[in-house]
């Protein structure tokens, strides 16, 4: 079993920029491909970025390619998500989610654990 904690969420002015964190314990770290995910009020959860479980492969969401990085440290089993230029549109619950193979891809339903969420909201 995996628990995975966000945190780093907050209010931020548009084009600037935060830094979410998502910790994770319970489990071969390395093993599994993570992800986040992003919830707005009143929409579908969707796919915002995911690499691998070697680091060696990262995905984006188009809405956010150029503007935000995902990144993992394997020995602190951590993985990262560094939102930059960010508009009102990214407000929404941000999730961290892990899937039980080595890479993974942008539907919710690859993913088997997944954290409480932290909000970002993007505001003048």
């Amino acid at each position: 079993q995996v628990q995975l904690v966000e945190s780093g969420g907050g209010l931020v002015q548009p084009g600037g920029s935060l830094r979410l964190s998502c910790a994770a314990s319970g489990g071969t770290f390395s093993r599994y491909a993570m992800g986040w995910f992003r919830q707005a009020p009143g929409k579908e959860r969707e796919f915002v970025a995911t690499i691998s479980g070697s680091a060696m492969t990262t995905s984006y969401a188009g809405l956010v390619q150029g503007r935000f990085t995902i990144s993992r440290d394997n020995t602190k089993n951590t993985v990262n998500l560094q939102m930059n230029s960010l508009k009102p549109e990214d407000t929404g619950v941000y999730y961290c989610a892990a899937a039980s193979r080595l890479s993974s891809g942008v539907y919710p339903r690859e993913y088997d654990y997944w954290g409480q969420g932290t909000q970002v909201t993007v505001s003048s």
